[in-house]
Order: C-alpha cells, then sequence, then structure tokens
C-alpha cells in the first residue's frame, strides 16, 4: 500500500493528510439521441473529442447525448437555433 504525502511537520501540531480525488464515472446523465431526429448545436471541438471518445456533449438547448450520427441528416432542433440566435444578437 502506497503512503500519500502529508503537509505540516510533525513538530508542535498535527499534519493534514492529502488525497487526490478523481471521479471515474461522472454522475450525469444522457440520452443515446436515437429517440431525436434533431441536430443540435455544441462546440465544435467538443462534438468532435464525443464521436471520437464517446463522451457525452451538452447542446445549446440542454439536451446530453453522445452523438453517433451524422447532423447533416436531420433538421435543426428549434430550441437550439433559438437559443443561438438570441446569443449572436
Amino acid at each position: 500500500m502506497s503512503e500519500l504525502p502529508t503537509t505540516g511537520g510533525t513538530e508542535g501540531g498535527g499534519s493534514t493528510l492529502l488525497e487526490e480525488q478523481t471521479q471515474t464515472n461522472p454522475n450525469y446523465t444522457y440520452e443515446d439521441g436515437d429517440k431525436d431526429r434533431f441536430s443540435h448545436y455544441v462546440p465544435k471541438d467538443k462534438l468532435m473529442a464525443a464521436m471520437v471518445d464517446g463522451i457525452p456533449v451538452k447542446a445549446l438547448c440542454g439536451k446530453m447525448w453522445v452523438p453517433t450520427r451524422d447532423p447533416d441528416r436531420f433538421p435543426v432542433c428549434k430550441n437550439c437555433k433559438d437559443i443561438y440566435e438570441k446569443m449572436k444578437g
């Protein structure tokens, strides 16, 4: 068993144990996207990472899913489009 690093000394007081916490299974829910036949607006860099690595992305409308299909084959989500238009000004 490996020893975790500590801060502080043993002179005149205690020490604080440092623990590195990593979350290997984040707490979020997402859909597979099969029921929804719309293209959603997400940042391009996140879209590519999601398609390559299978990581869920969050669209402007709030939908969270792992994209697996060509978005050019589907109409744009009305909510995403409305939000995007408001952001553009």
